[in-house]
């Protein structure tokens, strides 16, 4: 996902305004300039201009609905389907530690590039600049930015339950979805079972899940916020209509917990 001059000294400033100066940035711009063989993300231009959504409830929860173009989209597909992970039909799930794919390596990149995009110029404080950066400082910086991966393949029907990601997994977190919309649920937890001080409990909170979209979750949204997607009849519902449900992947970056 190559930027062009313009787009990488804005980046590299950004960077230095916004979290001050990292002796990993130089380290990192190299490796977002490597060439990546298995799955070929680059679009002139698909990263000028990105378009983030904070969404507005829940502290720490972002959604870019254009991380991925269309074509991007097939590409990614084919290379998953390519790993020969889900050749059997009872096979809906794969985990990798460590060690991963070439392609999930630069959705990666392409994550700590976007974010850094983010342009918080006109927000007036530095406070106010950090507030609207979709991915905090210290997660953004960290090397590797997520060692653990996890592809889902749901059928029509199918999805996951309310739950909030395990602890051993550390904060921040990037969801990529395929080939069907959906809409995730937020419910906020037990504020007695969260250590992070909130405001009286919401009501479930909608999110619109689009192909090739990208939640990234944070704070309040990581630890405080369960999530769930019932694609149950009557439960997948976005401004009155009830959506066509197709197969839907969804990737899952995360990064393991330090054992001390």
């Amino acid at each position: 996902m190559e930027m062009d001059d313009h787009n990488k000294k804005k980046k590299k400033a950004l960077f230095k305004e916004v979290f001050g100066d990292s002796s990993d940035s130089e380290d990192n711009e190299q490796q977002t300039q490597q060439p990546q063989l298995e799955l070929e993300l680059e679009e002139e231009g698909h990263h000028q201009n990105p378009s983030w959504e904070q969404i507005k409830e829940i502290k720490g929860l972002w959604l870019c609905r254009d991380f991925l173009s269309p074509p991007q989209q097939s590409s990614l597909v084919s290379a998953i389907l390519n790993e020969g992970w889900f050749t059997e039909p009872s096979h809906n799930q794969a985990m990798r530690f460590g060690d991963l794919p070439a392609w999930s390596s630069e959705i990666s990149n392409s994550i700590r590039e976007l974010v850094l995009l983010c342009d918080p110029v006109d927000l007036g404080t530095y406070d106010e600049a950090k507030e609207a950066c979709p991915f905090p400082s210290d997660l953004l910086r960290r090397e590797p930015l997520f060692d653990q991966l996890i592809v889902n393949v749901y059928q029509p029907g199918e999805g996951i339950s309310a739950h909030i990601d395990l602890m051993r997994f550390e904060d921040g977190i990037a969801i990529v979805s395929l080939e069907s919309s959906c809409v995730m649920h937020f419910t906020q937890v037990d504020r007695t079972d969260c250590d992070i001080k909130m405001d009286p409990p919401m009501t479930k909170i909608p999110v619109y899940l689009t192909p090739g979209s990208l939640v990234l979750m944070s704070e309040e949204a990581r630890y405080c916020w369960k999530h769930e997607i019932n694609r149950k009849p009557g439960f997948q519902i976005w401004e009155g209509q009830e959506l066509n449900q197709k197969r839907r992947i969804s990737v899952t970056l995360r990064k393991l917990c330090k054992v001390e």
